[in-house]
């Protein structure tokens, strides 16, 4: 009897890791969607620390219920919640394909696009400046006692 030992690279653990995430990005506000049957999601207080502690959102609120509206097929309300809902749909899936097909294949793809520095700081000073654009609405939308409300300090 013989055993066979196989080695997994530290590369193709960051892929499995990558894929595991994605799925799970995927997956959670799907099974969210078949519990929103009464549009709970609207007015249950959000499960973020950062809300919790300041009753201000964080730059990444509203992602999963932007998700879980573009799953039920309301596209306005889905990027009213966070405007890059539909993107992190199109980014996850494009990861598991691009991930899966790499660790079958054995060869590295788009890794000048996925690893470039300038993509990436151009797409955090849009989320800055989105997020910057999301709290002047909200300050002006919401009294000091309303936001208070939204944290644990209430």
């Amino acid at each position: 009897m013989t055993s066979i030992n196989y080695t997994i690279n530290s590369k193709d653990k960051r892929k499995i890791y990558g894929i595991i995430g994605a799925v799970l990005t995927l997956m959670i506000p799907f099974f969210l969607m078949f519990t929103n049957g009464d549009n709970h999601l609207e007015t249950d207080q959000s499960m973020c620390p950062f809300k919790m502690i300041t009753g201000f959102p964080c730059p990444g609120c509203g992602i999963t219920k932007s998700l879980v509206y573009f799953y039920q097929g309301n596209f306005y309300k889905s990027i009213s919640y966070h405007i890059l809902g539909p993107f992190v749909i199109t980014f996850s899936v494009v990861s598991i394909v691009i991930l899966s097909m790499e660790l079958i294949t054995k060869k590295e793809y788009f890794n000048a696009v996925m690893y470039n520095k300038r993509l990436a700081y151009g797409l955090g000073v849009f989320l800055v400046g989105y997020h910057l654009i999301r709290l002047i609405f909200f300050i002006k939308n919401n009294s000091l006692d309303s936001i208070l409300k939204e944290s644990i300090w209430r």
